[in-house]
């Protein structure tokens, strides 16, 4: 059976007011909801692919857990994010508190393992290939074969169906399309960190969807499909990462953003140096004290453990996190030059 999380108590129906062109949240018993679920059982079509290492279980633990959260007492803003790496509370706690929708699925990534340092090779877009068919469970990449069911697009679509159907006070069923025969992109924010901020760049330049949030990345920094032609505008795409980050130090960040076209939104700021909204920039960076430890500058961007915190304990970037996920997309900073110094050809 699947396991999942969740409370409900009859009572009286209550409407949570949506924002405009939202639809309103009518939910008996408004609160914020947590859901567990294995793919394995929302979808039997679902296999293992040891050759990736991509397992439904792990030392007789289920690896297939997927995700999602949603408030149904906070205005909603009618987007669902998808996120894109290991399932974070805290950065599931926050966009619920913007009124999103959440969901962490479980898809074929641990090719990256295997294949992951076979750039720089003849094809400069051999990672982007193998991370498309892994979006989208589509024939991209001769190395992999991952079928549609293992595939994160075919995953969101399934988890979204189960949810419209477990919580149907939580309206998932909003992000499917009106058929309800696949999901509806242009209301989903596809988000990740490092290796899944990565994914969500490449995907989001074949599927157009609302926005993208970059935490750590991307890289694949000897490939050049950050480049190619975007189904999703390149005002849609925000990035944020630690200075101290090797990202940084090996101009991975720098070439893929302005490669991405973010330069033409406004210049790269530094949060803790000004105030939101950051020049409306799309390149956000941090040189928050992490004691000097680029793999805690990695992941202390997103909120963690390894997150900067004030005085009084309190996460330094509650602002930076806000603005990237609800930013509005038209509103941005001014064209600016590309940096000369930063390198677009790393393998020269």
């Amino acid at each position: 059976m699947p396991v999942r999380r969740f409370l409900a108590i009859a009572s009286a129906a209550i409407f949570v007011s949506s924002a405009e062109g939202a639809p309103a949240l009518k939910d008996s018993s408004p609160r914020r909801y947590e859901f567990s679920a294995r793919a394995s059982d929302i979808d039997k079509r679902v296999q293992a692919h040891p050759e990736i290492d991509f397992l439904l279980e792990s030392k007789g633990k289920p690896a297939d857990l997927q995700h999602a959260s949603v408030d149904t007492r906070v205005e909603p803003v009618g987007k669902l994010v998808v996120w894109l790496m290991g399932h974070s509370a805290p950065l599931f706690e926050r966009v619920n508190s913007y009124g999103l929708h959440a969901i962490r699925v479980h898809y074929a990534n641990g090719w990256f393992g295997k294949f992951g340092k076979m750039s720089p090779s003849p094809d400069d877009k051999l990672l982007g290939k193998i991370r498309l068919e892994a979006a989208t469970g589509e024939d991209f990449s001769d190395l992999v074969s991952i079928p549609k069911p293992d595939g994160m697009t075919e995953r969101v679509y399934q988890f979204l169906k189960w949810l419209a159907k477990e919580n149907p006070g939580g309206n998932w069923g909003q992000f499917l399309s009106e058929d309800g025969e696949s999901v509806d992109w242009s209301k989903v924010i596809v988000a990740g960190s490092s290796h899944g901020s990565t994914t969500a760049a490449r995907f989001a330049k074949h599927q157009r969807v609302d926005r993208v949030v970059m935490f750590c990345g991307p890289r694949d920094q000897f490939e050049t499909w950050q480049a190619l032609p975007s189904m999703t505008p390149q005002n849609r795409f925000f990035g944020f990462s630690h200075v101290l980050d090797s990202g940084w130090s090996g101009m991975h960040y720098c070439r893929s953003w302005e490669l991405l076209g973010l330069h033409h939104f406004g210049p790269t700021v530094n949060v803790d140096r000004e105030k939101p909204p950051y020049g409306r920039s799309r390149r956000l960076i941090t040189d928050a004290d992490v004691k000097g430890d680029d793999k805690k500058a990695h992941s202390s961007v997103v909120p963690g453990s390894s997150s900067p915190k004030d005085a009084e304990r309190k996460f330094l970037h509650e602002d930076v996190w806000r603005y990237l996920f609800t930013q509005p997309v038209e509103e941005f900073g001014a064209d600016t030059p590309a940096d000369d110094g930063c390198k677009k050809n790393l393998t020269q």
